[in-house]
């Protein structure tokens, strides 16, 4: 499988529960997920942090500005044994929870979703369903402070525990 991504692949996706406890999914219009209910997601780009990715993807998918609240998990595979394909998944915070406008080059509908809703529907994404069976608590939080000396050459440095 040839990518311009190579063969490591570096995902976010972005779980916004808005105040009225639904959550915010998308219908992609292509690839595994297509048609199904997942959570805005997309790559990481080069110079990016996996956080500001996350905020970036959902913005420009749905139209909602978010915040970090933490990290939920991370999925990880192999392609047909050829592509490392991983996500990390994060929960976040609606700034203002203005009209969702979905990217409609890379979506059939962005709408926020009241999880026993979710639950039931067929064409929920395994995630979806399996967030919604275990919950989502413990988050891992942002720690900003934290300086790792410039032997490396960091512009940006950010830990998740």
């Amino acid at each position: 499988m040839n990518s311009k991504r190579g063969n490591v692949w570096l995902a976010v996706a972005g779980l916004v529960i808005s105040d009225e406890g639904e959550w915010l999914v998308v219908k992609k219009r292509y690839g595994g997920l297509k048609g199904k209910w997942s959570l805005p997601a997309g790559f990481v780009e080069p110079d990016e942090t996996v956080d500001q990715a996350v905020i970036r993807e959902v913005k420009e998918e749905t139209g909602v500005s978010c915040m970090v609240q933490g990290v939920i998990g991370v999925r990880s595979g192999v392609i047909r044994n050829e592509i490392s394909d991983n996500m990390i998944i994060f929960s976040l915070q609606a700034i203002k929870q203005d009209e969702i406008i979905a990217q409609e080059s890379e979506l059939l509908e962005a709408s926020f979703v009241h999880p026993k809703e979710l639950l039931q529907d067929t064409s929920s994404s395994v995630i979806i369903k399996y967030l919604l069976e275990i919950g989502v608590s413990n988050l891992q939080r942002p720690h900003h402070d934290v300086d790792p000396g410039n032997q490396f050459g960091y512009t940006s440095y950010k830990l998740f525990f």
